[in-house]
């Protein structure tokens, strides 16, 4: 072998004399071939590679739809409808880009939670699950604008809404929403900023998540267990095992993405978004998309204007501190008998708001709001850093084959070992 060439192990000869020379083959086959993963994995643990496929939906179908759009107030609408009604299988592809939105923040949704449920969040992946939730931040502002793009009278009232949020900051606060509407109101240089960011944070969200799976492969995959893999007994090769199991789930993903893009694709939309944006006419229920409902119902809660943004953005933020608000050294509910029922309940708070936020802000709705809220700030704040300190885990397996081969945990009498540190 040449001096300064890879040892590449490829057969084929082109994929081996590229690999020599740029050994990114090695690379893949290393970290999505032989990488070892538990082998206890459920299928929950399918939805990180969902997301990823969303992603790569969204970004290809974003790029073709820019194409057709025109990011002018007195032409967006238009254009859209050109879109829809003129451009070949634009229906199709504007409807599967709506749509994927949706299916996005449902995997996310789903994601998010299997961490918080399995206690990925702890150590040694807390930085793992802090890349994490900059993604997530970053789909919302990438959904946020994109909502406004269509430019129907949704968009236009929710982007007025939402960027005033901003005002009720002290000093800077109107500093930062002119600076958003680039002038004194919401128009035509708001919506170029917007449809700008909108295209460019989709490649800032790929590079976070590229960040994401390394840190992942830094640290190795959590488990339904949530101890670590004492041995080579204890792990599969990544492929072929959690490939098909990947594929499978991707199927059926695609299925259920395909029937409300083909049966149901305006379902989970607005129908006064297919009225043009009209300042003088103020909608008579204004309501951002169905992901950001449990936010909107946390900032409604609160009578101040000030204490309700900073509880919508903090409803976030706390993620961030999770980590080191659960200080328990179990990282799975299901080792967790105190723990897992507060977890459920707060899994209903969160539903319970998504409902709630879609709903007036009078009456019941507010009162039922601000319990829900209540409970969401205090299971983090309060309820997680106490259970870490009085409660008592079951037993913990003494390694992850022994459950998958039919063995239990440790004899009763045993006490649970504290989680390993990688």
């Amino acid at each position: 072998m040449s001096i300064g060439l890879h040892n590449s192990e490829f057969k084929n000869p082109v994929v081996r004399w590229i690999d020599q020379r740029m050994p990114v083959f090695t690379m893949m086959q290393k970290e999505y071939g032989t990488f070892p993963t538990p082998k206890n994995f459920n299928y929950f643990w399918n939805f990180g590679a969902l997301a990823m496929v969303t992603l790569l939906i969204m970004i290809a179908t974003g790029i073709f739809l820019s194409m057709n759009y025109a990011a002018h107030t007195s032409l967006a609408f238009d254009s859209v409808e050109r879109i829809m009604r003129d451009v070949n299988f634009g229906w199709l592809i504007r409807y599967i880009h709506m749509n994927g939105a949706s299916m996005f923040f449902i995997v996310v949704y789903i994601h998010i939670f299997r961490g918080m449920y399995y206690g990925s969040y702890k150590a040694p992946r807390e930085l793992l699950w802090m890349l994490g939730v900059v993604i997530f931040l970053l789909m919302m502002a990438t959904a946020f604008m994109g909502y406004v793009l269509p430019w129907g009278q949704m968009s236009f009232w929710g982007a007025t809404v939402i960027t005033n949020l901003f005002s009720a900051f002290p000093v800077v606060g109107n500093f930062i929403v002119e600076l958003l509407w680039g002038g004194f109101s919401v128009d035509n240089p708001t919506l170029n900023r917007f449809f700008s960011l909108h295209y460019l944070l989709p490649f800032v969200i790929f590079g976070v998540v590229f960040l994401h799976v390394a840190a992942l492969h830094i640290t190795g995959s959590n488990n339904p267990l949530g101890i670590e893999p004492k041995g080579p007994q204890d792990t599969l090769p990544f492929h072929p095992y959690y490939t098909a199991k990947d594929s499978v789930g991707l199927v059926v993903y695609f299925i259920v993405f395909a029937v409300l893009v083909f049966f149901a694709p305006n379902y989970l939309g607005h129908p006064d978004n297919y009225i043009p944006a009209n300042p003088l006419v103020t909608p008579p229920h204004i309501v951002p998309e169905w992901y950001f409902l449990p936010y909107y119902a946390i900032l409604r809660a609160v009578p101040d204007k000030l204490g309700g943004v900073l509880l919508m953005f903090g409803s976030i933020l706390v993620w961030f501190v999770l980590p080191w608000l659960d200080r328990s050294p179990v990282r799975s509910m299901r080792f967790r008998p105190l723990a897992r029922p507060f977890f459920l309940l707060w899994t209903v708070c969160f539903l319970v708001l998504l409902w709630v936020g879609a709903k007036p802000a009078e009456g019941h709705y507010v009162l039922i709001a601000r319990i829900a809220t209540a409970y969401y700030f205090a299971y983090f704040l309060v309820i997680l850093p106490l259970l870490g300190r009085l409660e008592r885990p079951l037993p913990l397996p003494e390694s992850i084959s022994r459950p998958v081969l039919g063995g239990g945990p440790l004899p009763a009498g045993a006490a649970a070992k504290p989680m390993e540190k990688a």
